[in-house]
Protein backbone atom coordinates (compact mmCIF):
# COMPACT_ATOMS: atom_id res chain seq x y z
CA UNK A 1 0.00 0.00 0.00
CA UNK A 2 1.30 3.37 -0.40
CA UNK A 3 0.68 6.29 2.03
CA UNK A 4 -2.08 8.06 1.87
CA UNK A 5 -0.51 11.12 1.31
CA UNK A 6 1.14 10.16 -1.83
CA UNK A 7 -2.33 8.62 -3.12
CA UNK A 8 -3.79 12.60 -2.23
CA UNK A 9 -1.02 13.89 -4.59
CA UNK A 10 -1.23 11.77 -6.95
CA UNK A 11 -5.17 12.35 -7.61
CA UNK A 12 -5.18 16.05 -7.01
CA UNK A 13 -2.14 16.43 -9.66
CA UNK A 14 -4.91 15.06 -12.24
CA UNK A 15 -7.27 17.48 -11.27
CA UNK A 16 -5.03 20.73 -11.49
CA UNK A 17 -3.65 19.61 -14.70
CA UNK A 18 -6.85 19.53 -16.37
CA UNK A 19 -7.86 22.43 -15.02
CA UNK A 20 -5.23 24.24 -16.13
CA UNK A 21 -5.48 22.64 -19.67
CA UNK A 22 -9.11 24.12 -19.79
CA UNK A 23 -8.03 27.67 -18.34
CA UNK A 24 -4.98 28.11 -21.25
CA UNK A 25 -7.58 26.64 -24.02
CA UNK A 26 -9.83 29.21 -23.16
CA UNK A 27 -8.24 32.01 -22.21
CA UNK A 28 -6.02 31.91 -25.54
CA UNK A 29 -9.83 31.85 -27.40
CA UNK A 30 -10.80 34.84 -25.72
CA UNK A 31 -7.61 36.60 -26.37
CA UNK A 32 -7.16 36.00 -30.05
CA UNK A 33 -10.78 37.09 -30.88
CA UNK A 34 -10.83 40.45 -31.88
CA UNK A 35 -12.94 42.67 -28.66
CA UNK A 36 -15.37 45.20 -30.67
CA UNK A 37 -14.93 47.92 -28.08
CA UNK A 38 -10.91 47.94 -28.97
CA UNK A 39 -10.56 47.51 -32.78
CA UNK A 40 -11.58 50.33 -35.52
CA UNK A 41 -15.09 51.45 -35.54
CA UNK A 42 -15.46 50.12 -39.07
CA UNK A 43 -14.05 46.70 -38.40
CA UNK A 44 -16.40 46.28 -35.63
CA UNK A 45 -19.28 47.67 -37.83
CA UNK A 46 -18.62 45.12 -40.01
CA UNK A 47 -18.55 42.08 -37.67
CA UNK A 48 -21.80 43.23 -36.31
CA UNK A 49 -23.34 43.06 -40.00
CA UNK A 50 -22.07 39.75 -40.60
CA UNK A 51 -21.75 37.94 -37.90
CA UNK A 52 -24.32 39.67 -35.31
CA UNK A 53 -22.48 41.62 -32.30
CA UNK A 54 -24.59 40.73 -29.38
CA UNK A 55 -24.42 36.70 -31.16
CA UNK A 56 -20.53 37.25 -30.62
CA UNK A 57 -20.19 38.66 -27.63
CA UNK A 58 -22.43 36.26 -25.44
CA UNK A 59 -20.65 33.38 -27.20
CA UNK A 60 -17.13 34.67 -25.90
CA UNK A 61 -19.03 35.89 -22.22
CA UNK A 62 -20.06 32.26 -22.03
CA UNK A 63 -16.27 30.63 -22.57
CA UNK A 64 -15.31 33.07 -20.03
CA UNK A 65 -17.64 32.08 -17.28
CA UNK A 66 -17.20 28.82 -18.51
CA UNK A 67 -13.42 28.94 -17.88
CA UNK A 68 -14.13 30.53 -13.88
CA UNK A 69 -16.79 27.96 -13.72
CA UNK A 70 -13.77 25.18 -14.25
CA UNK A 71 -11.62 26.84 -12.11
CA UNK A 72 -13.89 27.27 -8.85
CA UNK A 73 -14.68 23.35 -9.23
CA UNK A 74 -10.87 22.24 -9.45
CA UNK A 75 -10.28 24.72 -6.26
CA UNK A 76 -13.08 23.14 -4.46
CA UNK A 77 -12.35 19.02 -5.45
CA UNK A 78 -8.47 19.80 -4.42
CA UNK A 79 -9.86 20.59 -1.16
CA UNK A 80 -11.53 17.88 -0.71
CA UNK A 81 -8.78 15.48 -2.00
CA UNK A 82 -6.66 16.98 0.90
CA UNK A 83 -8.67 15.53 3.15
CA UNK A 84 -9.58 12.09 1.39
CA UNK A 85 -9.22 9.19 4.10
CA UNK A 86 -8.97 5.97 1.39
CA UNK A 87 -7.45 5.38 -2.34
CA UNK A 88 -10.86 4.79 -3.64
CA UNK A 89 -12.08 8.04 -1.94
CA UNK A 90 -9.69 9.55 -3.96
CA UNK A 91 -10.41 8.37 -6.74
CA UNK A 92 -14.18 9.06 -6.99
CA UNK A 93 -13.61 12.75 -6.02
CA UNK A 94 -11.21 13.08 -8.92
CA UNK A 95 -13.30 10.91 -11.24
CA UNK A 96 -16.06 13.72 -9.92
CA UNK A 97 -13.86 16.70 -10.66
CA UNK A 98 -12.95 15.17 -14.25
CA UNK A 99 -16.76 14.63 -14.78
CA UNK A 100 -17.92 17.96 -13.62
CA UNK A 101 -15.42 20.16 -15.77
CA UNK A 102 -16.22 17.77 -19.02
CA UNK A 103 -19.87 18.82 -18.89
CA UNK A 104 -19.40 22.64 -18.86
CA UNK A 105 -17.05 22.07 -21.47
CA UNK A 106 -20.01 19.92 -23.34
CA UNK A 107 -22.60 22.44 -22.47
CA UNK A 108 -20.16 25.13 -24.92
CA UNK A 109 -20.37 23.52 -27.52
CA UNK A 110 -22.91 25.75 -29.62
CA UNK A 111 -20.97 28.92 -28.36
CA UNK A 112 -17.59 26.95 -29.87
CA UNK A 113 -18.98 25.94 -33.03
CA UNK A 114 -20.36 29.70 -33.95
CA UNK A 115 -17.00 30.92 -32.49
CA UNK A 116 -15.33 28.51 -35.23
CA UNK A 117 -17.53 29.41 -38.02
CA UNK A 118 -16.76 33.59 -37.55
CA UNK A 119 -12.77 32.78 -37.03
CA UNK A 120 -13.25 30.83 -40.38
CA UNK A 121 -14.58 33.75 -42.01
CA UNK A 122 -12.47 36.19 -40.36
CA UNK A 123 -9.62 34.89 -41.74
CA UNK A 124 -10.98 35.23 -45.78
CA UNK A 125 -12.05 38.77 -44.68
CA UNK A 126 -9.60 41.14 -47.07
CA UNK A 127 -7.23 43.77 -44.60
CA UNK A 128 -8.53 47.27 -44.93
CA UNK A 129 -6.29 49.47 -43.37
CA UNK A 130 -8.29 52.44 -42.58
CA UNK A 131 -5.81 54.90 -42.07
CA UNK A 132 -3.88 54.74 -45.44
CA UNK A 133 -4.49 56.59 -48.68
CA UNK A 134 -7.80 54.77 -49.85
CA UNK A 135 -10.14 55.21 -52.98
CA UNK A 136 -13.69 53.78 -52.39
CA UNK A 137 -15.69 52.61 -55.38
CA UNK A 138 -19.62 52.74 -55.06
CA UNK A 139 -22.42 52.52 -56.96
CA UNK A 140 -25.61 50.82 -58.09
CA UNK A 141 -25.38 47.01 -58.99
CA UNK A 142 -23.42 45.89 -62.58
CA UNK A 143 -22.40 49.42 -63.19
CA UNK A 144 -18.67 48.63 -63.89
CA UNK A 145 -16.76 48.98 -60.37
CA UNK A 146 -15.73 45.53 -60.60
CA UNK A 147 -14.04 45.88 -63.99
CA UNK A 148 -12.75 49.42 -62.83
CA UNK A 149 -10.82 48.02 -59.82
CA UNK A 150 -9.63 44.80 -62.25
CA UNK A 151 -8.12 47.57 -64.61
CA UNK A 152 -6.65 49.74 -61.74
CA UNK A 153 -5.18 47.44 -59.76
CA UNK A 154 -3.69 44.07 -59.75
CA UNK A 155 -7.68 42.66 -58.31
CA UNK A 156 -9.18 40.23 -60.01
CA UNK A 157 -12.71 40.35 -58.67
CA UNK A 158 -15.11 38.63 -60.75
CA UNK A 159 -17.07 40.35 -63.92
CA UNK A 160 -20.77 38.94 -64.52
CA UNK A 161 -23.53 40.31 -66.39
CA UNK A 162 -25.95 40.48 -63.35
CA UNK A 163 -26.76 42.09 -60.54
CA UNK A 164 -25.11 41.33 -56.81
CA UNK A 165 -21.41 39.67 -58.25
CA UNK A 166 -19.69 41.20 -55.89
CA UNK A 167 -21.25 40.09 -52.62
CA UNK A 168 -18.15 41.22 -50.00
CA UNK A 169 -15.68 43.88 -50.40
CA UNK A 170 -12.64 43.61 -52.26
CA UNK A 171 -9.59 45.44 -52.51
CA UNK A 172 -6.93 46.30 -54.72
CA UNK A 173 -3.39 48.23 -54.78
CA UNK A 174 -1.76 50.76 -57.01
CA UNK A 175 0.76 53.13 -57.32
CA UNK A 176 0.31 56.81 -57.63
CA UNK A 177 3.77 59.73 -57.01
CA UNK A 178 5.81 57.32 -55.62
CA UNK A 179 2.66 56.44 -53.09
CA UNK A 180 0.75 53.31 -52.20
CA UNK A 181 -2.70 53.93 -52.45
CA UNK A 182 -5.58 50.71 -51.90
CA UNK A 183 -8.72 50.55 -53.95
CA UNK A 184 -11.79 49.31 -52.48
CA UNK A 185 -14.62 48.04 -54.82
CA UNK A 186 -18.10 47.65 -52.79
CA UNK A 187 -21.01 45.54 -53.43
CA UNK A 188 -24.16 47.45 -55.07
CA UNK A 189 -26.22 49.21 -53.54
CA UNK A 190 -30.03 49.79 -53.85
CA UNK A 191 -32.38 52.76 -53.58
CA UNK A 192 -34.21 52.39 -50.96
CA UNK A 193 -34.17 53.01 -46.91
CA UNK A 194 -31.39 51.76 -44.88
CA UNK A 195 -33.74 49.58 -42.43
CA UNK A 196 -34.46 47.69 -45.98
CA UNK A 197 -31.05 46.70 -46.89
CA UNK A 198 -29.78 43.72 -46.50
CA UNK A 199 -26.13 42.52 -45.13
CA UNK A 200 -24.22 42.57 -48.11
CA UNK A 201 -25.35 46.28 -48.88
CA UNK A 202 -24.54 47.24 -45.55
CA UNK A 203 -20.78 46.69 -45.94
CA UNK A 204 -20.38 48.97 -48.48
CA UNK A 205 -22.71 51.29 -45.82
CA UNK A 206 -20.39 50.93 -43.15
CA UNK A 207 -16.98 51.20 -45.91
CA UNK A 208 -18.78 54.88 -46.66
CA UNK A 209 -19.36 55.52 -43.30
CA UNK A 210 -16.16 55.18 -41.83
CA UNK A 211 -13.07 54.66 -44.23
CA UNK A 212 -11.47 58.57 -44.84
CA UNK A 213 -11.13 57.83 -48.48
CA UNK A 214 -11.78 59.81 -51.96
CA UNK A 215 -15.32 58.46 -53.37
CA UNK A 216 -15.63 57.61 -57.02
CA UNK A 217 -19.36 57.08 -57.65
CA UNK A 218 -19.88 55.32 -60.99
CA UNK A 219 -23.26 55.85 -62.94
CA UNK A 220 -23.97 54.14 -66.18
CA UNK A 221 -25.17 56.22 -68.57
CA UNK A 222 -26.35 53.87 -70.87
CA UNK A 223 -28.93 52.41 -68.93
CA UNK A 224 -27.53 48.69 -69.04
CA UNK A 225 -27.16 48.14 -65.53
CA UNK A 226 -30.98 47.97 -65.60
CA UNK A 227 -31.54 51.31 -63.73
CA UNK A 228 -32.09 54.63 -65.68
CA UNK A 229 -30.11 57.81 -65.10
CA UNK A 230 -32.88 59.20 -62.58
CA UNK A 231 -33.01 56.37 -60.67
CA UNK A 232 -28.98 56.75 -60.42
CA UNK A 233 -28.78 60.48 -59.15
CA UNK A 234 -31.77 59.66 -56.89
CA UNK A 235 -29.55 57.22 -55.38
CA UNK A 236 -26.60 59.71 -55.18
CA UNK A 237 -28.55 62.51 -53.24
CA UNK A 238 -29.46 59.55 -50.94
CA UNK A 239 -26.06 58.79 -50.22
CA UNK A 240 -24.52 62.01 -49.82
CA UNK A 241 -24.74 62.98 -46.12
CA UNK A 242 -22.26 59.81 -46.03
CA UNK A 243 -19.47 62.00 -48.27
CA UNK A 244 -19.19 64.58 -45.60
CA UNK A 245 -15.54 65.80 -45.57
CA UNK A 246 -14.52 63.02 -48.20
CA UNK A 247 -13.38 64.63 -51.60
CA UNK A 248 -16.23 63.09 -54.19
CA UNK A 249 -16.30 62.74 -57.86
CA UNK A 250 -18.73 61.00 -60.45
CA UNK A 251 -17.56 58.56 -63.14
CA UNK A 252 -19.90 58.80 -66.13
CA UNK A 253 -19.57 55.10 -67.39
CA UNK A 254 -19.65 53.12 -70.88
CA UNK A 255 -19.56 56.21 -72.72
CA UNK A 256 -18.52 53.49 -75.51
CA UNK A 257 -22.38 52.89 -76.29
CA UNK A 258 -23.78 56.27 -75.69
CA UNK A 259 -21.59 59.12 -75.01
CA UNK A 260 -22.45 62.61 -73.08
CA UNK A 261 -23.45 64.41 -75.96
CA UNK A 262 -25.95 61.93 -76.92
CA UNK A 263 -27.86 62.17 -73.67
CA UNK A 264 -31.85 64.26 -72.89
CA UNK A 265 -31.24 68.13 -72.11
CA UNK A 266 -33.45 66.59 -69.09
CA UNK A 267 -30.22 64.69 -67.99
CA UNK A 268 -27.81 67.26 -69.30
CA UNK A 269 -29.70 69.45 -66.83
CA UNK A 270 -29.28 67.43 -63.49
CA UNK A 271 -25.95 65.93 -64.34
CA UNK A 272 -25.17 70.53 -64.79
CA UNK A 273 -26.83 70.79 -61.47
CA UNK A 274 -24.51 68.25 -59.71
CA UNK A 275 -21.63 70.12 -61.63
CA UNK A 276 -22.77 73.00 -60.12
CA UNK A 277 -22.19 72.24 -56.71
CA UNK A 278 -18.20 71.46 -57.05
CA UNK A 279 -18.20 67.74 -58.22
CA UNK A 280 -16.44 66.62 -60.98
CA UNK A 281 -18.18 64.30 -63.79
CA UNK A 282 -15.80 62.63 -65.67
CA UNK A 283 -16.69 60.56 -68.67
CA UNK A 284 -15.07 56.84 -68.64
CA UNK A 285 -14.92 53.42 -70.78
CA UNK A 286 -13.58 50.46 -68.56
CA UNK A 287 -14.08 48.38 -72.08
CA UNK A 288 -11.80 50.92 -74.48
CA UNK A 289 -9.60 52.55 -71.18
CA UNK A 290 -10.75 56.22 -72.20
CA UNK A 291 -10.70 58.74 -69.19
CA UNK A 292 -9.71 55.51 -67.07
CA UNK A 293 -6.35 56.84 -66.20
CA UNK A 294 -8.03 60.78 -65.94
CA UNK A 295 -10.50 59.34 -63.22
CA UNK A 296 -8.00 57.69 -61.02
CA UNK A 297 -5.48 60.91 -61.34
CA UNK A 298 -8.13 63.33 -60.07
CA UNK A 299 -9.23 61.03 -57.24
CA UNK A 300 -5.71 60.48 -56.16
CA UNK A 301 -5.01 64.27 -55.97
CA UNK A 302 -8.36 65.21 -54.57
CA UNK A 303 -7.35 62.94 -51.62
CA UNK A 304 -3.69 64.00 -51.64
CA UNK A 305 -4.70 67.98 -51.42
CA UNK A 306 -7.82 66.75 -48.69
CA UNK A 307 -4.96 64.90 -46.38
CA UNK A 308 -2.95 67.67 -46.56
CA UNK A 309 -5.34 70.37 -45.39
CA UNK A 310 -6.78 68.27 -42.95
CA UNK A 311 -3.06 68.11 -41.59
CA UNK A 312 -2.28 71.58 -41.73
CA UNK A 313 -5.59 72.32 -39.67
CA UNK A 314 -4.39 69.88 -36.61
CA UNK A 315 -2.57 71.30 -33.36
CA UNK A 316 0.98 69.19 -34.52
CA UNK A 317 1.32 71.06 -37.59
CA UNK A 318 2.51 74.32 -35.71
CA UNK A 319 5.36 72.47 -34.02
CA UNK A 320 6.75 71.20 -36.99
CA UNK A 321 5.78 74.37 -39.48
CA UNK A 322 8.24 77.03 -36.68
CA UNK A 323 10.99 74.23 -37.52
CA UNK A 324 10.69 74.45 -41.06
CA UNK A 325 12.07 77.84 -43.14
CA UNK A 326 11.27 77.59 -47.18
CA UNK A 327 13.76 79.70 -48.89
CA UNK A 328 12.14 81.35 -51.85
CA UNK A 329 14.94 83.27 -53.93
CA UNK A 330 14.22 86.75 -55.62
CA UNK A 331 15.73 87.82 -58.69
CA UNK A 332 18.87 89.63 -58.65
CA UNK A 333 18.85 92.13 -61.78
CA UNK A 334 17.76 91.41 -65.03
CA UNK A 335 20.94 90.72 -66.76
CA UNK A 336 20.97 87.92 -68.99
CA UNK A 337 23.58 84.51 -67.95
CA UNK A 338 23.14 82.19 -70.44
CA UNK A 339 24.35 78.50 -70.33
CA UNK A 340 28.18 78.32 -70.52
CA UNK A 341 30.11 74.74 -72.20
CA UNK A 342 33.70 75.03 -72.33
CA UNK A 343 35.08 74.99 -75.87
CA UNK A 344 37.21 71.63 -75.29
CA UNK A 345 33.42 70.19 -74.42
CA UNK A 346 32.04 71.58 -77.52
CA UNK A 347 34.65 70.43 -79.84
CA UNK A 348 34.46 66.79 -79.04
CA UNK A 349 30.77 67.22 -79.41
CA UNK A 350 31.32 68.38 -82.75
CA UNK A 351 33.68 65.53 -83.88
CA UNK A 352 31.08 62.94 -81.60
CA UNK A 353 28.62 64.49 -84.48
CA UNK A 354 30.57 64.28 -87.34
CA UNK A 355 31.67 60.40 -87.22
CA UNK A 356 29.06 57.99 -88.36
CA UNK A 357 30.09 54.85 -87.12
CA UNK A 358 28.78 52.31 -88.34
CA UNK A 359 26.72 49.42 -86.33
CA UNK A 360 26.52 46.11 -86.85
CA UNK A 361 22.45 46.32 -87.54
CA UNK A 362 23.76 48.16 -90.63
CA UNK A 363 26.05 45.37 -91.62
CA UNK A 364 23.72 42.99 -90.80
CA UNK A 365 21.14 45.37 -93.68
CA UNK A 366 23.56 45.17 -95.71
CA UNK A 367 24.66 41.52 -96.46
CA UNK A 368 21.24 40.21 -95.80
CA UNK A 369 21.01 35.83 -95.37
CA UNK A 370 24.59 36.12 -95.54
CA UNK A 371 25.31 37.88 -92.31
CA UNK A 372 27.60 36.22 -90.04
CA UNK A 373 27.43 37.87 -86.23
CA UNK A 374 31.44 39.28 -86.10
CA UNK A 375 32.53 40.52 -82.51
CA UNK A 376 36.56 40.46 -83.55
CA UNK A 377 35.12 43.14 -86.31
CA UNK A 378 35.15 45.72 -82.45
CA UNK A 379 38.34 44.17 -80.93
CA UNK A 380 40.64 47.66 -80.09
CA UNK A 381 44.15 46.42 -80.65
CA UNK A 382 47.57 47.87 -80.80
CA UNK A 383 47.72 46.37 -84.10
CA UNK A 384 44.75 45.67 -86.40
CA UNK A 385 46.44 42.58 -88.08
CA UNK A 386 45.78 40.72 -85.05
CA UNK A 387 42.37 40.88 -84.52
CA UNK A 388 41.23 37.78 -86.80
CA UNK A 389 44.62 35.64 -85.30
CA UNK A 390 43.36 32.34 -83.59
CA UNK A 391 43.61 32.21 -80.01
CA UNK A 392 45.62 29.45 -78.24
CA UNK A 393 44.04 26.49 -76.60
CA UNK A 394 45.62 26.36 -73.14
CA UNK A 395 45.57 22.79 -71.50
CA UNK A 396 47.17 21.87 -67.87
CA UNK A 397 49.28 25.69 -68.40
CA UNK A 398 50.41 24.68 -71.53
CA UNK A 399 49.67 25.69 -75.21
CA UNK A 400 48.37 22.94 -77.28
CA UNK A 401 50.33 24.23 -80.05
CA UNK A 402 53.48 24.20 -78.73
CA UNK A 403 53.68 20.37 -79.01
CA UNK A 404 52.23 20.18 -82.49
CA UNK A 405 54.91 18.77 -84.86
CA UNK A 406 54.36 21.71 -88.07
CA UNK A 407 56.30 19.08 -90.78
CA UNK A 408 53.91 16.26 -89.31
CA UNK A 409 52.59 15.99 -92.80
CA UNK A 410 56.00 15.82 -94.87
CA UNK A 411 56.89 12.65 -92.61
CA UNK A 412 53.44 10.85 -93.42
CA UNK A 413 54.11 11.04 -96.90
CA UNK A 414 58.10 9.76 -96.02
CA UNK A 415 56.46 6.67 -94.51
CA UNK A 416 53.40 5.82 -96.84
CA UNK A 417 55.79 5.98 -99.82
CA UNK A 418 58.83 3.72 -97.44
CA UNK A 419 56.03 1.28 -96.89
CA UNK A 420 55.35 1.09 -100.27
CA UNK A 421 59.00 0.06 -101.21
CA UNK A 422 58.47 -2.50 -98.78
CA UNK A 423 55.29 -4.16 -100.35
CA UNK A 424 56.92 -3.76 -103.74
CA UNK A 425 59.96 -5.74 -102.72
CA UNK A 426 58.27 -8.93 -101.50
CA UNK A 427 59.04 -8.17 -97.61
CA UNK A 428 56.00 -9.10 -96.45
CA UNK A 429 55.20 -12.41 -98.67
CA UNK A 430 55.82 -15.72 -96.86
CA UNK A 431 55.01 -18.76 -98.16
CA UNK A 432 54.06 -21.05 -94.83
CA UNK A 433 51.25 -18.96 -93.85
CA UNK A 434 48.90 -21.07 -96.04
CA UNK A 435 50.28 -24.03 -93.68
CA UNK A 436 50.09 -22.11 -90.56
CA UNK A 437 46.77 -20.93 -91.23
CA UNK A 438 44.96 -24.16 -90.90
CA UNK A 439 46.50 -25.10 -87.75
CA UNK A 440 45.36 -22.06 -86.56
CA UNK A 441 41.86 -22.82 -87.32
CA UNK A 442 41.92 -25.87 -85.91
CA UNK A 443 43.16 -24.58 -82.82
CA UNK A 444 40.35 -21.59 -82.86
CA UNK A 445 37.67 -24.68 -84.00
CA UNK A 446 39.01 -26.00 -80.65
CA UNK A 447 38.80 -22.83 -78.13
CA UNK A 448 35.20 -22.05 -79.48
CA UNK A 449 34.00 -25.49 -78.57
CA UNK A 450 35.93 -25.16 -74.70
CA UNK A 451 34.22 -21.85 -74.63
CA UNK A 452 30.87 -23.47 -75.60
CA UNK A 453 31.30 -26.10 -73.00
CA UNK A 454 31.79 -23.49 -70.14
CA UNK A 455 29.29 -21.82 -70.67
CA UNK A 456 26.58 -24.55 -70.90
CA UNK A 457 28.32 -25.47 -67.07
CA UNK A 458 27.88 -21.91 -66.01
CA UNK A 459 24.47 -22.17 -66.99
CA UNK A 460 23.43 -25.61 -65.26
CA UNK A 461 25.61 -24.44 -62.08
CA UNK A 462 23.01 -20.91 -61.96
CA UNK A 463 19.98 -23.08 -62.36
CA UNK A 464 21.12 -25.32 -59.51
CA UNK A 465 21.74 -22.39 -57.42
CA UNK A 466 18.41 -20.42 -58.38
CA UNK A 467 16.25 -23.74 -57.31
CA UNK A 468 14.75 -22.81 -53.95
CA UNK A 469 16.11 -25.47 -51.81
CA UNK A 470 16.37 -26.02 -48.28
CA UNK A 471 20.50 -25.36 -47.43
CA UNK A 472 21.63 -28.11 -45.55
CA UNK A 473 24.95 -28.31 -44.12
CA UNK A 474 26.87 -31.40 -45.81
CA UNK A 475 27.64 -33.60 -42.31
CA UNK A 476 23.89 -33.78 -42.35
CA UNK A 477 23.30 -34.93 -45.31
CA UNK A 478 22.51 -38.81 -45.88
CA UNK A 479 24.43 -40.57 -48.65
CA UNK A 480 22.05 -41.40 -50.75
CA UNK A 481 22.33 -45.47 -52.00
CA UNK A 482 22.84 -44.68 -55.62
CA UNK A 483 26.57 -43.04 -54.80
CA UNK A 484 27.46 -45.72 -52.71
CA UNK A 485 26.93 -48.07 -55.08
CA UNK A 486 29.21 -46.33 -57.39
CA UNK A 487 31.66 -46.73 -54.51
CA UNK A 488 31.52 -50.26 -54.04
CA UNK A 489 32.08 -50.82 -58.41
CA UNK A 490 34.55 -48.51 -58.18
CA UNK A 491 36.44 -51.11 -55.42
CA UNK A 492 35.80 -53.96 -57.54
CA UNK A 493 37.44 -52.29 -60.95
CA UNK A 494 40.35 -51.16 -58.51
CA UNK A 495 40.28 -54.56 -57.10
CA UNK A 496 40.93 -56.02 -60.60
CA UNK A 497 44.14 -55.84 -62.66
CA UNK A 498 44.06 -53.46 -65.58
CA UNK A 499 46.45 -55.08 -67.76
CA UNK A 500 44.59 -58.18 -67.41
CA UNK A 501 42.33 -59.60 -70.07
CA UNK A 502 39.36 -59.85 -67.58
CA UNK A 503 39.10 -56.46 -68.17
CA UNK A 504 36.62 -56.57 -70.40
CA UNK A 505 34.29 -59.15 -68.52
CA UNK A 506 34.79 -56.58 -65.72
CA UNK A 507 33.56 -53.39 -67.89
CA UNK A 508 30.52 -56.04 -68.92
CA UNK A 509 29.53 -56.18 -64.96
CA UNK A 510 29.60 -52.80 -64.28
CA UNK A 511 27.25 -52.23 -67.06
CA UNK A 512 24.83 -54.51 -65.42
CA UNK A 513 25.00 -53.44 -62.47
CA UNK A 514 24.57 -49.94 -63.59
CA UNK A 515 21.41 -50.74 -65.39
CA UNK A 516 19.75 -53.13 -63.01
CA UNK A 517 20.28 -50.56 -60.34
CA UNK A 518 18.41 -47.74 -62.62
CA UNK A 519 15.66 -49.89 -62.80
CA UNK A 520 15.37 -50.35 -59.00
CA UNK A 521 15.71 -46.69 -58.63
CA UNK A 522 13.06 -45.99 -61.27
CA UNK A 523 10.63 -48.19 -59.35
CA UNK A 524 11.29 -47.05 -56.33
CA UNK A 525 10.74 -43.31 -56.69
CA UNK A 526 6.81 -43.82 -56.35
CA UNK A 527 7.06 -45.07 -53.30
CA UNK A 528 10.06 -43.00 -51.69
CA UNK A 529 7.45 -39.76 -52.40
CA UNK A 530 4.85 -41.30 -50.44
CA UNK A 531 7.25 -41.73 -47.49
CA UNK A 532 9.12 -38.80 -47.14
CA UNK A 533 9.94 -37.92 -43.94
CA UNK A 534 8.85 -34.64 -42.06
CA UNK A 535 10.69 -31.35 -43.04
CA UNK A 536 11.71 -30.82 -39.37
CA UNK A 537 12.91 -34.43 -38.97
CA UNK A 538 14.96 -34.12 -42.56
CA UNK A 539 17.42 -31.79 -41.19
CA UNK A 540 18.49 -33.83 -38.55
CA UNK A 541 21.19 -36.71 -39.22
CA UNK A 542 20.24 -39.01 -36.38
CA UNK A 543 17.35 -38.62 -33.46
CA UNK A 544 20.28 -37.25 -31.29
CA UNK A 545 20.54 -34.30 -32.84
CA UNK A 546 17.01 -33.92 -33.06
CA UNK A 547 16.76 -34.17 -29.13
CA UNK A 548 19.53 -31.64 -29.06
CA UNK A 549 17.74 -28.93 -31.15
CA UNK A 550 14.58 -29.20 -29.09
CA UNK A 551 16.74 -28.25 -25.84
CA UNK A 552 18.37 -25.63 -27.78
CA UNK A 553 14.70 -24.10 -28.62
CA UNK A 554 13.04 -24.19 -25.16
CA UNK A 555 16.18 -22.62 -24.11
CA UNK A 556 15.67 -19.81 -26.26
CA UNK A 557 12.33 -19.31 -25.42
CA UNK A 558 12.87 -19.36 -21.36
CA UNK A 559 12.80 -15.64 -21.64
CA UNK A 560 9.68 -15.39 -23.50
CA UNK A 561 7.44 -17.94 -21.18
CA UNK A 562 9.47 -15.67 -17.89
CA UNK A 563 7.83 -12.30 -19.45
CA UNK A 564 4.33 -14.16 -19.07
CA UNK A 565 4.07 -14.05 -23.29
CA UNK A 566 2.33 -16.51 -24.77
CA UNK A 567 4.15 -16.27 -28.20
CA UNK A 568 6.23 -13.10 -29.61
CA UNK A 569 2.96 -11.54 -31.18
CA UNK A 570 1.13 -11.22 -27.72
CA UNK A 571 1.60 -8.52 -25.38
CA UNK A 572 2.36 -8.80 -21.93
CA UNK A 573 0.00 -9.08 -19.74
CA UNK A 574 2.81 -8.40 -16.04
CA UNK A 575 -0.22 -8.82 -13.41
CA UNK A 576 -3.28 -9.78 -14.24
CA UNK A 577 -4.75 -8.40 -10.83
CA UNK A 578 -3.31 -5.00 -10.08
CA UNK A 579 -3.28 -4.34 -6.61
CA UNK A 580 -4.50 -0.12 -7.01
CA UNK A 581 -7.66 -1.92 -8.73
CA UNK A 582 -8.64 -4.65 -6.48
CA UNK A 583 -7.56 -2.72 -2.98
CA UNK A 584 -9.71 -0.47 -0.68
CA UNK A 585 -13.92 -0.21 -0.51
CA UNK A 586 -15.62 -1.69 -3.07
CA UNK A 587 -19.42 -1.81 -1.89
CA UNK A 588 -21.32 -0.82 -4.85
CA UNK A 589 -20.81 -0.83 -8.48
CA UNK A 590 -17.79 -2.58 -10.26
CA UNK A 591 -14.72 -1.57 -10.16
CA UNK A 592 -13.11 1.07 -12.87
CA UNK A 593 -9.68 2.04 -13.88
CA UNK A 594 -8.28 4.97 -12.62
Amino acid sequence: HYQIGRIRQFYMRKVKYTQQNCHDRLSQILDDFPKLDEVHPFYADLMNILYDKNHYKLALGQLNTAMHLIDNVAKDYVRLLKYGDSLYRCKQLKKAALGRMCTILKRQNQSLQYLEQVRQHLARLPSIDPNTRTILICGFPNVGKSSFINKLTRADVEVQPYAFTTKSLFVGHMDYKYLRWQVVDTPGILDHSLEQRNAIEMQAIAALAHLRAAVLYIMDISGQCGYNIEEQIGLFRNLQPLFSKKPIMIALNKIDIIGVADLSDDIKNQLQNISNEGIELIPMSTVTEEGLFDVKQEACEKLLAQRVEVKLKSRRVNDIVNRIHVATPSQRDNKDRPVFIPETVKQKMSVDNNRNKKLMRDYEEEQGDDYILDLKREYNLHNEDEKYDIVPEIYEGKNIADFIDPEIMQKLEALEREEELREAAGVYDDDDIDEEDDEYRKIKKTAELIRKKKKLLALKNREKKSRNKPTMPRRNVKTPRSRLDKFENFNDAESMDIGTEDNTVSRKRQSVSKESSLRKRKASRSITRSQSRARDESAFADPAQKAKARLLTKKSQKKIRVGALKGESDRAIPNLMPKHLYSGKRKQGKTSRR
